[in-house]
């Protein structure tokens, strides 16, 4: 069943009802869990689809070490949402925005875990808990992103 929203409200009850849920605004046609360098700034390093800044590598940038701030980044809360959808849609004028959402308590790889940030509310890192190689680590996101569901164009309703 599609349903759609016409106000922020609509969406707003929706969000309340899926306690836990966690969300990210991602460009159309973008991977919901990895990024294309044409996706990011130009002085951004993208491994694999990877955000380097997003992680705890090893030196030589093949491990990913465990770290609970370091991760993926999710809103849990409507205003954090909000927050970075309009961040998203300043850097990527023009463009439609997509976002994706899981339940926190969804089947999530092994070694891989949601951490609250400690400096923003409503912020949630996914984390590694274990050190992986860095295509392991690629697997996870690409098996996450297959889980995960998407509300397409929701910019009308934010």
């Amino acid at each position: 069943m599609i349903e759609q929203f016409k106000t922020i409200n609509d969406l707003s009850a929706v969000i309340k009802e899926y306690e836990g849920m966690l969300s990210r605004p991602t460009r159309r046609l973008s991977h919901p869990t990895l990024y294309r360098t044409r996706d990011v700034g130009k002085k951004e390093k993208i491994i694999k689809g990877v955000r380097v800044k997003d992680w705890f590598l090893s030196e030589d940038e093949k491990w990913v070490l465990p770290h609970n701030q370091m991760g993926l980044s999710f809103s849990s809360t409507y205003k954090n949402l909000k927050q970075v959808y309009k961040l998203k849609e300043k850097h990527n004028p023009g463009k439609t925005l997509d976002i994706y959402w899981v339940l926190e308590k969804a089947d999530i790889p092994p070694g891989l875990k949601f951490e609250p940030d400690l400096s923003k509310q409503g912020h949630y890192f996914l984390t590694v808990t274990e050190q992986m190689l860095l295509e392991k680590l690629v697997e996870k996101l690409k098996f996450m992103a297959q889980r995960m569901s998407v509300i397409k164009g929701a910019g009308k309703t934010l």
